[in-house]
């Protein structure tokens, strides 16, 4: 609906409308911008609050001169301006709507809570009363009348707001009535408000702005190469599918895209958004897709790390708990949360159907996401987000997967159970002595496999801990505040209270209960994974560390891997066989 006389418009409907906008036809209207005071009419002049909206305290105010609003300059950080001055909502073109709860000055009368009312749904004598352009009806809580005001003498009602003292007779006690009813009522159209955006937001995904290319923010770039400089691969024209996913491309193997192919002509199989139980949005492919077919490219808004780190706070802040950013190389991130394609709605799984690969399309990189098995149609389209935490308590992960971790950014877990190693290795954790304690001195050791090297800190002021980056599972450094995983429960990644003393794993208040025993040697607690003569072969290890071999130290526990010390070869047999493999080696 646009207003014939100024460039205002609003969706059809009264949610959007401002209310005393007048109605010309279904899609024009004369808006309240263009609200005449007449002389002689007190109810049409203007009115101020006594007090801050800030601090509710009186004094030298700064009013708003198009709405009740008043606040103290120091309040805004500002100083007091010359000349006619207007709050923040009223520049932003905020206008008081139909059913908004709101506060209504009327003559010598308290503020009194009142609601705005639809002309169509007034008593027909209320309708007659004379009007202008920017002006409402307001039902009055409490007495039930009715009257015409406009936007200087209104304000937002807001949850737990109690008005002034009021006497216990008379229209002290109206008042105080009025002031239930509008409690009441405002409590009844905040539930039915969130239960319509609940079941909008079931129907169909939060917005975002729909984009086929990465799109650069603020100093960025996008790099192009020259086509000559593109490498030759040495496929042929006359081969069936040259360059295709399942040929034997030189440049497809070492992810250069042959000008132009699945990046640039974006040859994605089609996919559907789809509601998941549990998990939100998601993707399913409604074609079979190959094992290495090019499913789609993660896309989004280039911005550096100064502006990621930005966003995030800002995220933080406002309880944003929804991430879409993905690193592309050292200076550029990719954030689809704002902008990007439907590769953005793809979950995460421990066991995921597709990977993303970085290649190189016309001298830029970009990222791909390409199937890594068969995937039927129907099925939901996954790759693993390999995440880095943000915050100091771990996200539940729920993609069902066999072997899940438990939690985003844990590693997945391999057939045995045991928290699997990327790289096939299995490191054999060294016990030594620990260091008096005393000032927080960092250890120099990795608390997890118990080597040496460039280490990671834990930023908790009490703890000393210190990982490789390795250990972590990790390819860069953790940015802002960074707790060790000692300090996350085993079982559901909240906060712990009871720490084993000899690797990583710890537990909360809920899951402390047993998880934890006395370790024979020292007396230190120690979790169910170290075995009472574990303590005899690591100080006979401390003894001749330089000469013999280090034993397995720990012991597997079925259905739950440890998030720290990893399993040897051969842990089950230990207690027979560690000091013969020690005089062995």
């Amino acid at each position: 609906m646009r207003c014939l006389r100024c460039p205002v418009a609003y969706h059809v409907g009264d949610p959007c409308v401002a209310a005393g906008s007048e109605m010309i036809t279904n899609t024009a209207i004369i808006c309240t911008n263009h609200f005449n005071a007449k002389k002689g009419y007190s109810h049409h002049s203007h009115v101020n609050v006594s007090w801050c909206f800030v601090c509710s305290k009186g004094g030298q105010l700064l009013c708003c001169e198009s709405c009740p609003a008043a606040f103290h300059p120091d309040c805004l950080n500002i100083a007091m301006p010359d000349g006619s001055w207007f709050c923040n909502d009223c520049r932003a073109g905020k206008k008081p709507k139909y059913r908004d709860i709101i506060w209504v000055k009327l003559g010598t009368y308290r503020w009194w809570p009142a609601e705005i009312h639809h002309p169509r749904n007034i008593p027909t004598n209320i309708q007659h009363l004379r009007h202008e352009i920017g002006e409402f009806p307001v039902f009055f809580f409490g007495s039930k009348d009715y009257f015409w005001t406009h936007q200087g003498r209104v304000f937002p009602y807001m949850e737990g707001d109690r008005g002034s003292k009021h006497q216990r007779t008379g229209i002290g006690k109206v008042f105080k009535n009025a002031l239930l009813e509008a409690e009441a009522r405002f409590k009844e159209i905040k539930m039915k408000r969130e239960a319509k955006e609940a079941q909008e937001n079931s129907r169909k995904p939060p917005p975002y702005k729909f984009i086929k290319v990465n799109k650069p923010v603020g100093k960025v770039q996008v790099y192009t190469a020259d086509i000559s400089e593109i490498p030759k691969c040495n496929c042929k024209p006359t081969d069936e599918r040259p360059c295709g996913f399942e040929s034997e491309c030189l440049n497809r193997m070492l992810q250069y895209e042959c000008h132009p192919q699945d990046f640039t002509k974006r040859l994605y199989p089609e996919t559907k958004i789809i509601k998941t139980p549990g998990k939100g949005w998601g993707l399913v492919s409604l074609r079979d897709i190959k094992k290495g077919e090019f499913v789609n490219e993660y896309i989004g808004e280039l911005i550096d790390e100064e502006e990621c780190r930005a966003r995030i706070k800002y995220a933080q802040e406002n309880n944003i708990t929804d991430f879409y950013m993905l690193t592309i190389d050292k200076d550029r991130i990719i954030d689809a949360g704002p902008k990007g394609n439907y590769s953005r709605f793809m979950n995460h799984s421990c066991q995921p159907n597709c990977e993303t690969q970085k290649w190189t399309v016309n001298g830029d990189t970009r990222v791909g996401l390409f199937a890594v098995c068969d995937i039927p149609a129907g099925t939901e389209l996954t790759f693993n987000y390999n995440l880095d935490c943000l915050g100091n308590e771990k996200t539940v992960c729920r993609c069902g997967a066999p072997n899940c971790s438990g939690f985003l950014g844990d590693r997945p877990k391999n057939s045995n159970g045991q928290t699997a190693d990327p790289k096939g290795k299995r490191l054999k954790r060294k016990y030594k002595k620990r260091k008096s304690e005393g000032k927080k001195k960092s250890e120099d050791e990795c608390f997890r496999c118990g080597d040496g090297g460039q280490l990671v800190l834990c930023d908790k002021k009490t703890c000393t801990k210190a990982y490789h980056l390795s250990c972590l599972n990790l390819t860069k450094r953790p940015f802002g505040r960074w707790d060790c995983p000692w300090h996350h429960c085993d079982v559901c990644g909240k906060n712990s209270e009871a720490f084993c003393q000899l690797c990583p794993n710890s537990f909360c208040k809920a899951h402390q209960e047993g998880a934890l025993r006395p370790w024979p040697p020292t007396g230190q607690l120690c979790c169910l994974e170290h075995d009472e003569l574990e303590g005899t072969d690591s100080q006979d290890q401390d003894v001749n560390l330089e000469t013999t071999a280090p034993t397995a130290t720990t012991a597997a526990i079925a259905g739950r891997p440890p998030k720290g010390s990893r399993k040897a070869e051969g842990a089950e047999a230990k207690t027979k066989g560690s000091k013969r493999k020690a005089a062995e080696a």
